[in-house]
């Protein structure tokens, strides 16, 4: 089906501009919820409406323009145009769908920012490619300097996603905002953490849908609760559904939000390598918690780690990262294991660093065989030495 002709579409335009309530005309809307209908054009790529939105136009005559195809009076408008001939065609036929004072009452509830007016957060006023747009829900003093993403595989074990919740739980308490993705698995570990933090700071959430759509559904309670104590984040409008190209368009902006990023669990080509990507893009530190070399759901993060990421076992480390506070000397662990009797005590410390057979440790101690035998499976079973098949090795003690 060929695009319809610019004065077919000048036509419609027009016809829309009156089923919509003549916006422009008798001002019934405000420049948000043009701003609301760009964002929600699925041709209106991130780096077209950034350029859009820069540009200082009002708002309704550059959606009277996309919609009716006729930009002659609108230079940036018209030079975007033009990068494809069926470009212009597309925008048309999505325009004439949409109806901006059905999707502008959509939007109550939620804040719609526009880049380069007041009220957009300046975290992502600067960034190499910023949401023209961005809807939000709770509170925007969740927005602080100091803030820390947490991301992770949405196929998480159970250990990763009770390091999530601890590292987030911490962090929160120590006054740093927790921004992670609203998923399964180690997102929504994070976000619980924060959570449970009673006195920390609230919570932001980046998610890949509309903030009326939830997604995943089992995470309702979670996304009502961030959206109570925190901040829920969109770049696109009310009643948009999550779509796989949303995701990684959604990691940019999370990123961008963070002073650093910690990646919990990740498979080799896990989507959470994408905002390491996007990270590193624009400078920002990352970190990784190491994981079992056995397990499919660390050999992300655990190649990171090789590429030189710093690694994150508590939350002290993230701390420390952020120049917060210094690392303090670590204290040397008690050690339970049973004290050795004299006699015991003498043969092991004929090992120092090296590894024995029972013979050397007999020669050396000029002790009878049966005598040093007994000793050693004392000090085996005491947890001073560990044998691998003829060898005896002593194991040092937690500080030592």
């Amino acid at each position: 089906m060929s695009p319809p002709s610019i004065d077919s579409a000048r036509s419609q335009g027009r016809r829309q501009d009156a089923e919509d309530g003549g916006a422009a005309e008798r001002g019934a809307l405000p420049e948000e919820a043009f701003g609301a209908a760009l964002a929600g054009l699925d041709s209106m790529t991130p780096r077209r409406l950034c350029l859009l939105l820069r540009s200082g136009l009002d708002l309704a005559r550059l959606w009277e323009g996309v919609a009716s195809g006729c930009a002659a009076d609108l230079p940036v408008l018209e030079r975007l145009l033009e990068e494809s001939p069926p470009l212009r065609g597309r925008l048309v036929a999505e325009a004439r769908r949409v109806d901006v004072a059905a999707l502008w009452e959509r939007c109550r509830g939620q804040s719609v920012l526009l880049l380069g007016r007041p009220g957009y957060p300046e975290a992502l006023a600067d960034d190499v490619l910023p949401p023209g747009v961005l809807f939000t829900q709770g509170d925007h003093a969740a927005l602080r300097p100091r803030a820390v993403a947490i991301v992770g595989t949405r196929h998480a074990t159970v250990g990763g996603m009770e390091v999530a919740a601890r590292l987030g739980q911490d962090l929160a308490a120590a006054g740093i905002t927790v921004v992670s993705g609203l998923a399964k698995g180690i997102d929504g570990a994070a976000h619980r953490g924060a959570l449970a933090a009673a006195e920390g700071a609230p919570p932001v959430a980046v998610v890949g849908s509309g903030l009326d759509v939830v997604y995943p559904r089992c995470n309702r309670g979670l996304w009502e609760a961030v959206a109570d104590r925190g901040l829920l984040c969109a770049e696109v409008p009310p009643g948009t559904p999550p779509a796989a190209h949303r995701f990684p368009a959604r990691n940019r902006i999370l990123a961008a939000l963070s002073e650093l990023l910690v990646v919990v669990e990740s498979r080799v080509r896990g989507g959470s390598l994408l905002t390491v990507g996007e990270a590193s893009r624009r400078g920002i530190t990352v970190m990784a918690v190491p994981g079992s070399v056995r397990s499919p759901a660390s050999e992300g993060t655990n190649l990171l780690l090789v590429d030189g990421a710093a690694p994150v076992v508590d939350a002290l480390d993230v701390t420390v990262a952020l120049g917060l506070e210094s690392r303090p000397a670590r204290r040397r662990r008690p050690d339970r294991r049973p004290k050795a009797d004299p006699a015991d005590r003498a043969l092991l410390e004929l090992f120092g660093s090296d590894a024995l057979t029972l013979d050397t440790v007999v020669l050396r101690s000029s002790r009878p065989l049966p005598e040093v035998a007994v000793a050693l499976g004392r000090l085996e079973s005491a947890g001073w030495l560990v044998r691998a098949g003829a060898w005896f090795e002593r194991v040092g003690a937690g500080g030592e």
